[in-house]
C-alpha cells in the first residue's frame, strides 16, 4: 500500500486507525474502498449491538442513532468518490436498467 491510499484511507477513516490494521486489510482485500468499507460496517456493527438509546430519566440521555445515520451516509457516499487505487475511468455509482412493460388490460 503506497502512502497515497493511506493517506486516503485515513481522510475516510480518521487517524484513528492505526497503519498496521489498515494495512494487513488492504493486503486482504486488495483495494482502499473495500478496506474503507469494512472498517465502517465494523463501525456501525458495534454501534447497533448495543441500544441506540438509553435514558436515565433526570440524569443523563445517550444517544447514538445519529452516529449510525452518519456512518450510513458515509458509506454511500464512498460510492461517489475515487480512491487512488482505483483503475482510470472507473465509475462506482450503481446503475441499474429496469424494463418497464404496460399491464394487460381486462
Amino acid at each position: 500500500m503506497n502512502s497515497d491510499v493511506l493517506r486516503w484511507l485515513q481522510a475516510q477513516l480518521g487517524p484513528d486507525t492505526t497503519t498496521a490494521d489498515l494495512t494487513s486489510r488492504y493486503e486482504r482485500l486488495g483495494s482502499a474502498r473495500a478496506v474503507a468499507l469494512e472498517v465502517l460496517h465494523e463501525r456501525i456493527a458495534t454501534l447497533v449491538a448495543e441500544p441506540l438509546k438509553v435514558t436515565v430519566n433526570g440524569v443523563a440521555t445517550v444517544d447514538n442513532s445519529a452516529n449510525v445515520a452518519a456512518l450510513e451516509r458515509q458509506v454511500s457516499q464512498l460510492g461517489e468518490i475515487a480512491a487512488p487505487d482505483d483503475p482510470p475511468g472507473a465509475d462506482h455509482s450503481l446503475l441499474t436498467t429496469v424494463q418497464l412493460r404496460s399491464r394487460p388490460r381486462r
